[in-house]
């Protein structure tokens, strides 16, 4: 008897050490995967759609519109920035990327969050592994239990018959066991079988809860870990949300549980589980009390769930500021009336040739260039490092200095065949919405982005037009830059807009960008110059040559 005593013990000894030694190969390779992208894009594989859940369930007014984020190519830069190591967190930071900040004092103190955290790696890297472990794809759906209230998933005579009927089956049971009755037989197995038709009738609604809530124990166990262990403002009121949080702790135990077990279909002790919760609807039990529970515990739940989402963005944005060649903390005016940014630079754009800019409210950029250039760039990467300086107070730059701005757009417009909207109907429309919010009466001034104003009409309504609009920008003290191949522009908006241009050079029959800024409008002439180099005929060559210098002393360009 003791040999068999000694070989189960044995057994039990192996599977202990065997589970043991698998959970630290596990961790071995989580600290790997986390030091090897510290300070590098992780370029995860991402799934926007699940990852902007909790940007869509805000209603806040201050996010940048979808045509903004498009024109900024956004989620390539979220993808760029993006080093969190949970789920909740990086939903976290792709709505707080959309959601510019409008308080100075808020924006300060997440630095001071960053550089907290960011005084010892190894520490870092132990708050790293404990986030990772709400990296499963399942944890993307936690928002929907706080986002809304959860509907009951049964009729209210269904709940009263799922809380009541394992009592009757274990009623049932005791009394065949202490008499011999073929009523009692034939009544047990009726109500088994109406459990199980119950039971699989109703998983789809189960189904649902399936992904967030067996992730909601987990969140609770990291949120205490981050109590225990990371010394952050607010922690008694976090410690006070996971308190009342303990009593899900039971039926989400459940729900983890038979989570775990399930994963082999041809487990034996998993198909006595699955009988057992069948035939007294133990999971439909469970359900209806953990889901009663959430919706008693919303408020809790977002406050666990954002504070481990923002002790994670904290870590991440210490990792993009050590990955960046370069990069400026904000500075922000208590005045309105300045804009400077110094050796700014795209941070998707390899080998970026950095450029700086200085603009006030009276006084906006036109940019001009050719195709290519790099004018277009560049004015996207003034918006991108104003978002930047407002969202993760870091910039691509060596110096900014501005005040607080909403940020509005116009880069990448397109006609609209569904709603038979050509394209300049599309640009005016687009264009329109920017001005409207942009009037003198707005509480913070704006950030305006427009490449090729008015490029969808003819020459002399599209000038006349964006004239127009500029000026009225400008007049509501507006910070607006705005790329364009109409030169005339610059003449009729006299003093209300500094000139700036991209030039290039042609070389062997090929352009040559240096990609850098300069003061006043374009004046080379290789355009026609490319005409000659590519083989035109030299009298469509002389005829152009004689008309841009007409057209140059009109204009005294």
């Amino acid at each position: 008897m003791i040999y068999w005593v000694l070989g189960i013990i044995l057994i039990i000894g192996l599977i202990v050490s065997l589970a043991i030694y698998k959970r630290q190969l596990e961790t071995k390779k989580r600290i790997a995967a986390i030091r090897e992208k510290w300070g590098n894009p992780y370029y995860n594989d991402l799934n926007f759609n699940l990852a902007r859940l909790y940007l869509d369930s805000d209603v806040e007014n201050n996010k940048i519109t979808g045509d903004t984020a498009n024109d900024l190519d956004l989620d390539n830069i979220f993808a760029f920035i993006d080093r969190t190591n949970s789920k909740p967190g990086q939903q976290y930071l792709y709505k707080k990327l959309h959601d510019p900040e409008l308080d100075i004092d808020v924006l300060k103190q997440l630095d001071k969050d960053v550089i907290s955290l960011g005084k010892d790696r190894v520490k870092q890297e132990k708050i790293e592994l404990q986030l990772s472990k709400l990296n499963s794809k399942n944890a993307y759906y936690l928002p929907e239990l706080f986002v809304k209230e959860q509907q009951p998933l049964f009729t209210p005579l269904q709940t009263s018959y799922i809380q009541i009927s394992w009592i009757v089956m274990i009623c049932l049971i005791v009394m065949l066991c202490l008499i011999t009755s073929q009523v009692y037989f034939l009544a047990l197995i009726g109500l088994a079988l109406v459990n199980t038709a119950l039971h699989y009738k109703n998983k789809g609604k189960i189904a649902q809860y399936t992904h967030s809530l067996p992730q909601l124990l987990i969140l609770n166990k990291v949120g205490r870990w981050l109590i225990m262990n990371v010394a952050q403002r607010g922690n008694e009121n976090i410690l006070h949300s996971l308190n009342k949080l303990d009593k899900l702790k039971r039926s989400l135990l459940f729900v983890n549980f038979q989570n775990n077990i399930s994963g082999d279909p041809i487990d034996v002790f998993a198909a006595i589980f699955e009988f057992i919760k069948t035939i007294f609807l133990l999971e439909s039990l469970m359900f209806i009390t953990s889901i009663k529970r959430v919706n008693k515990s919303r408020k809790e739940i977002e406050i666990i769930y954002k504070y481990v989402a923002e002790i994670d963005i904290l870590i991440s944005i210490d990792s993009v500021r050590i990955g960046l060649p370069y990069y400026a903390k904000p500075e922000f005016s208590a005045s309105d009336s300045d804009l400077k940014i110094t050796e700014l630079y795209h941070p998707l754009v390899e080998n970026c040739v950095a450029n700086s800019i200085f603009s006030s409210v009276d006084k906006g950029g036109l940019i001009t260039g050719s195709n290519m250039s790099g004018k277009t760039t560049f004015i996207r990467a003034v918006a991108l490092n104003t978002l930047l300086a407002q969202t993760i107070y870091t910039c691509c730059a060596k110096e900014y200095h501005a005040p607080l701005l909403a940020i509005h757009t116009s880069i990448r417009v397109s006609d609209d065949i569904e709603e038979h909207k050509s394209y300049f109907q599309a640009e005016a429309l687009a264009v329109l919405d920017i001005v409207n919010k942009c009037g003198i009466n707005e509480p913070f001034r704006s950030l305006v982005i427009i490449d090729e104003i008015f490029r969808g009409t003819n020459t002399i309504e599209r000038i006349a037009a964006a004239k127009s609009v500029l000026s009225y920008l400008t007049t509501n003290r507006n910070f607006v830059f705005v790329s364009t191949h109409d030169l005339e522009l610059a003449e009729l908006l006299g003093d209300e807009y500094a000139i700036y241009s991209f030039e290039e050079l042609v070389n062997d029959k090929r352009l040559v960008f240096d990609y850098k800024i300069k003061e006043g409008l374009l004046k080379n002439k290789n355009g026609i110059a490319i005409l000659q180099s590519l083989g035109y005929p030299q009298s469509v060559v002389d005829d152009a040559g004689k008309v841009s210098e007409q057209l140059r002393e009109k204009y005294q360009l």
